[in-house]
C-alpha cells in the first residue's frame, strides 16, 4: 500500500463527501495537471465510490503552459461533459491568474455546477486542511460573517509592524466561504475557510510573510524576510523587503495590470483547526486572521465596479482585528 497515498484519502472524502455533498446522479470533472495527478487521482477515485460519472483532465493536454487564455478544447471538454460538481486540482503558473479568472465565472455562468477550487494543492495540504470539520469552519465563518458585515472600519496590527486601518462600504458586499458547497452555482477554495469583501480603502503599513499568486511556490514563508507594503487610499505606494530582489519582483508584478496596485480583496480566515504557516497560500490565508489581496476584487461576489488581471495575496501573522472599536480577533483567538 503507498502510505503517501492513503494519507491523503480522507482528506479526499472530505472534500468529494462533506464539502461538495457528492451524490449518485453527480457528474463529476475534475481538472489536474501533471504536478499534482496523485491529488487528482485520489479525488476520483473517492468520487468514483458514489458516482460512476467521473472524468479526470490534466491542463498539460489542452495548451502549453503557462495558460493565457481558456484553449477552446477544454471549454469543449467541460460543456460536453455538463459536470454538477467541478474540481480545479492545479498548481498555478507565473501569468496563469488571468487564465483562472475567465474560466470560473464563464463556466459557471453556462452550466448550474458546484465548484471546488483548489488551486496549488499539495499532499501536505490533503493530510492538513482538507481534515478539518467544515461544519463546525461553516459555523464559525458565519458567526465572523455577522460580525463584520456592516463594519464601517477595522484596524490590524500585529507584533511584526502591521499597522493598518481599513474602511468599507455598505455598497460592497461579504462573501462567507464556509467550505461546504451543495447548491449548483456556489464556489470556494478549498481547503476553505474565510469571509472576504472588497474594502472602499486601506491606509498604513502591512508586513507579509506569505505571498499569493506564483510567489507562494517561488517563496514558501518569509518570516526572515517579510514583505512591507505602504498603502494609502488603497493603493500600494512602496514595497520594500530585505531581500531586494522579491521587493523589486512583487512591485513590479503589482505594476503590470491597470489597478495591480489596488486593494481588492480584505479577508478573514476561519479555519479554526489551522495553527501554523506552511508557505502554501491556499491553506495559509484561511488561518485565523486576516489577507489582503492587490487586484481583482471579485466583483461578481464584492459588487466592486473596477477590475484588474491580476491578483497578490498577502499575509501578515499574529495579528488583532479590531471593529468598529470592538475586538474581533487577537492571539486569544476570536471574540464572538
Amino acid at each position: 500500500m503507498d502510505t503517501d497515498r492513503e494519507s491523503m484519502r480522507p482528506g479526499a472524502r472530505n472534500a468529494v463527501q462533506v464539502c461538495m455533498a457528492t451524490r449518485p446522479a453527480d457528474r463529476v470533472f475534475i481538472l489536474t495537471d501533471d504536478e499534482t495527478l496523485a491529488v487528482g487521482d485520489i479525488l476520483a477515485e473517492e468520487s468514483r465510490a458514489i458516482t460512476p460519472h467521473v472524468a479526470v483532465r490534466r491542463l498539460e493536454e489542452f495548451a502549453t503552459r503557462p495558460l493565457g487564455d481558456v484553449p477552446p478544447a477544454l471549454f469543449e471538454a467541460i460543456r460536453g461533459f455538463q459536470p454538477t460538481v467541478f474540481f480545479y486540482a492545479a498548481q498555478g503558473k507565473p501569468g496563469e491568474i488571468g487564465f483562472r479568472i475567465q474560466l470560473r465565472p464563464t463556466l459557471l455562468g453556462e452550466i448550474p455546477m458546484r465548484w471546488g477550487h483548489m488551486i496549488g494543492i499539495t499532499p501536505q495540504l490533503m493530510r492538513e486542511g482538507m481534515r478539518e470539520d467544515y461544519h463546525r469552519i461553516a459555523a464559525v465563518t458565519q458567526q465572523v460573517n455577522d460580525r463584520v458585515k456592516t463594519a464601517r472600519e477595522m484596524r490590524i496590527t500585529s507584533p511584526r509592524g502591521t499597522d493598518v486601518t481599513a474602511t468599507f462600504s455598505p455598497d460592497l458586499r461579504w462573501r462567507p466561504c464556509p467550505g461546504l458547497y451543495h447548491h449548483a452555482g456556489e464556489w470556494g477554495n478549498l481547503p476553505e475557510g474565510e469571509t472576504f469583501t472588497c474594502p472602499q480603502s486601506m491606509d498604513g503599513v502591512l508586513v507579509a510573510e506569505v505571498l499569493g499568486d506564483y510567489f507562494s511556490a517561488k517563496y514558501g514563508v518569509l518570516s526572515a524576510t517579510p514583505v512591507t507594503f505602504n498603502l494609502q487610499n488603497g493603493f500600494v505606494t512602496g514595497v520594500s523587503c530585505a531581500n531586494q530582489a522579491i521587493a523589486g519582483e512583487v512591485w513590479e508584478y503589482l505594476n503590470s495590470a491597470e489597478n495591480g496596485t489596488r486593494a481588492g480583496e480584505f479577508a478573514i480566515g476561519t479555519n479554526i483547526g489551522l495553527t501554523r504557516l506552511t508557505g502554501n497560500l491556499l491553506q495559509d490565508e484561511k488561518i485565523p486572521g486576516i489577507h489582503v489581496a492587490f487586484g481583482n476584487p471579485y466583483p461578481h461576489e464584492t459588487g466592486a465596479r473596477w477590475n484588474s488581471k491580476i491578483h497578490v495575496d498577502v499575509i501578515p501573522v499574529d495579528v488583532t482585528i479590531v471593529v468598529d472599536g470592538a475586538t474581533l480577533f487577537d492571539q486569544g483567538g476570536f471574540h464572538l
